[in-house]
């Protein structure tokens, strides 16, 4: 593996003699990478992190480990050549109880990542994963439809299963029913998310004291959407949602931002159960009885 990054490395540190110890590579001048590769297999995943990361790279320096260099969404070696990743080491501790790096991971979403807006509309230039979960994307005018794609994605994977069938049949109920009445009335712009913004995903730079985000599957949506997943497994400090709204306030209608979080969050649990089985189909189940209960 080591020929595979040693000329990103010495353009980067042309000086510099280098330690591999994957995933760590530690320089002669004190620097340290972080590197992976993959098999052909799973190229999209690494293309969709990597191209994920440099998103929100571009919307917020720092935020997330800067990509040195990866396999791109166009290489013409990706079929032949096992797919690699080599960005910059970040130290990373658990931001659980940090009510401070909460705060300030709520403002630099709020004023830098969810006002990174897309020309292209809803969506995302390359599959991304979340968790094991293939995320078609590709651009969408309108966030109803695009929402509505990531929702029909996941069923058909269920479909699949031969299983859920009631999950299903209720899910294209919450598709022609609830999307349209709780997403089409939004004035809102594509801005880019995470994607998978749990607290396994988040944490502090131990050197620096900073929040980091990491493990992305970025597309560009509503920005309540990325809130979701953190409100269902928790580990986020009370102090991220209070900052986070100071700066970004609720869309309108306001009275329905607890029924759009409650749509966004089945995603989650929809995706859960396409990873991890019926454990969370219930769950699932529960959020769109009372969605489709609120809904004319």
């Amino acid at each position: 593996m080591d020929k595979i990054f040693l000329p990103h490395l010495q353009k980067i540190e042309p000086h510099a003699q280098f330690t591999f110890r994957f995933p760590i590579i530690e320089s002669s001048l004190g620097r340290k990478y972080y590197a992976k590769v993959g098999s052909l297999s799973e190229r999209e995943q690494f293309v969709g992190e990597a191209e994920s990361l440099r998103a929100i790279h571009n919307a917020a320096p720092g935020l997330a480990p800067q990509v040195l260099a990866a396999v791109g969404p166009e290489d013409s070696s990706a079929t032949s050549e096992p797919p690699y990743f080599l960005s910059e080491y970040r130290d990373i501790k658990s931001l659980t109880s940090n009510h401070k790096a909460g705060e300030e991971l709520g403002l630099r979403l709020a004023a830098e990542l969810h006002v990174f807006k897309s020309t292209m509309g809803f969506g995302f230039h390359v599959p991304t994963f979340c968790g094991a979960t293939r995320q078609d994307n590709g651009w969408y005018q309108t966030w109803e439809e695009c929402y509505s794609a990531m929702i029909g994605s996941l069923l058909a994977k269920l479909r699949d299963k031969g299983r859920f069938s009631e999950l299903c049949t209720k899910g294209e109920q919450v598709r022609s029913k609830v999307i349209p009445f709780l997403l089409r009335p939004l004035e809102i712009e594509p801005v880019l998310l995470h994607g998978d913004l749990w607290s396994g995903n988040v944490g502090i730079d131990t050197l620096l004291g900073q929040p980091v985000i990491f493990d992305p599957s970025s597309y560009y949506g509503h920005n309540e959407a990325d809130l979701a997943i953190a409100r269902i497994f928790g580990g986020f400090p009370h102090s991220f949602f209070e900052k986070y709204h100071e700066h970004l306030p609720k869309t309108e209608p306001v009275d329905q931002y607890e029924l759009r979080a409650d749509l966004y969050e089945l995603y989650h649990y929809l995706n859960h159960t396409v990873l991890f089985g019926s454990s969370y189909a219930g769950s699932a189940l529960r959020k769109m009885t009372a969605l489709l209960g609120a809904c004319p």
